[in-house]
């Protein structure tokens, strides 16, 4: 019986690992950092980190939104101090007018959380709307699995139903939310075009993430993905074993973690500990209802919607996940948008380099000032 229970807990653990190297979007293991180290030296040291880091303590007024499918959605505002476009921003409210609201959607695996730096600098400045994705963060899972790309873009319009009924909009999308926001424009073009001031999209893609290597030999990466279905699904039927896995191979996971979401050597460990803990918040079960989404996900054709919005593409030049080149992509099928790259950033480039992201928003956010133009 011992031996059966240990071998469990080892193909948990490698289960485990899996899951964390899906859940920073890539397919293959890297090695155990900081092995010189001893494990009880790093669990203080995640425990500190956990007490004394800011990260994820931004709170603003909580709402509920309903999804068509009746899951219920939480999104989170933030005021604009009613000063208008004197913080430099350009954002500016007419008399009688809704203002701009800022709506903020994040990748998978990640919550409203991740937008920590960006909302500490727009808050006060300008209306926001910060949402947690279905199955993530403090948002339902809902009866639909497995999860699409456009499942997401509907809940999106439910959550600008919900907290930002009237006014302009600016959509800011990371990675799967950058999706989110294609799907919204895929389906609702309608509303793209009669009330989107502006668009950010943040280290995503329009397609063809098949194509993603995640800087490893690309026929062992393909090999992986024809059999990753089948594993996730089996692994979901087990979560709780997988959990257990999880926790079992922390120090693995947080390398991962790191390779996959970071490029930088002076990275916070704060940060780094914080992208852990969103990460593995997300029951593996969820990660296996979300993961082919992905390989189905095609909205070049939706882009369209965003051509004459003033548009931001930036990412992270070593980004693993969704590599550079995909921005580039979106950057040339909106001819007007403003391409960034910003050096020496990974994945999570908004809290890595949330200095470069923040400024480019700002700017985002003063191209778009006037609103939309209905007339």
């Amino acid at each position: 019986m011992g031996e059966t229970t240990g071998g469990g807990w080892r193909r948990a653990g490698f289960a485990g690992a899996a899951i964390g190297v899906l859940a920073a979007g890539a397919a293959a293991g890297v090695a155990v950092e900081r092995l010189t180290v001893g494990r009880s030296v790093r669990q203080k040291a995640r425990l500190a980190l956990d007490a004394t880091g800011p990260y994820g303590t931004l709170r603003g007024t909580p709402g509920r939104a309903l999804a068509d499918d009746g899951t219920v959605l939480a999104y989170e505002t933030d005021e604009a101090d009613g000063t208008g476009s004197a913080d430099g921003t350009g954002v500016a409210e007419g008399a009688g007018e809704a203002p701009v609201t800022v709506v903020f959607s994040h990748g998978f695996c990640l919550s409203q959380d991740s937008w920590h730096y960006q909302r500490a600098a727009l808050r006060g400045r300008v209306r926001t709307v910060f949402w947690d994705q279905r199955g993530h963060g403090r948002s339902a899972r809902g009866p639909e699995e497995p999860v699409t790309i456009d499942r997401l873009g509907r809940d999106l319009k439910a959550v600008i139903d919900a907290a930002a009924p009237e006014g302009p909009l600016v959509l800011v999308g990371h990675s799967m939310g950058g999706m989110t926001v294609m799907a919204l424009a895929d389906r609702y073009p309608e509303l793209i075009r009669d009330r989107v001031a502006g668009v950010a999209l943040i280290g995503t893609s329009a397609g063809r993430l098949e194509e993603v290597s995640y800087g490893l030999p690309l026929a062992g990466v393909n090999a992986v993905r024809r059999i990753l279905p089948g594993v996730l699904r089996a692994l979901g039927s087990q979560a709780e074993l997988v959990e257990k896995g999880r926790r079992a191979t922390a120090d693995l996971f947080a390398g991962l973690v790191k390779k996959y979401s970071f490029a930088s050597k002076d990275v916070d460990p704060a940060v780094v500990r914080f992208a852990e803990r969103m990460i593995e918040s997300v029951p593996v079960d969820v990660v296996a209802a979300f993961y082919p989404a992905f390989g189905a996900h095609d909205k070049l054709a939706a882009l369209a919607a965003f051509r004459d919005l003033p548009a931001l593409a930036l990412a992270g030049d070593q980004d693993l996940v969704t590599p550079a080149s995909h921005t580039e992509a979106i950057a040339e099928a909106l001819p007007g948008s403003r391409l960034v790259i910003v050096p020496d950033a990974g994945h999570l480039v908004m809290l890595e380099r949330p200095g470069a992201v923040t400024d480019a928003l700002a700017a985002l956010l003063a191209g778009a000032g006037e609103g939309p133009d209905n007339g």
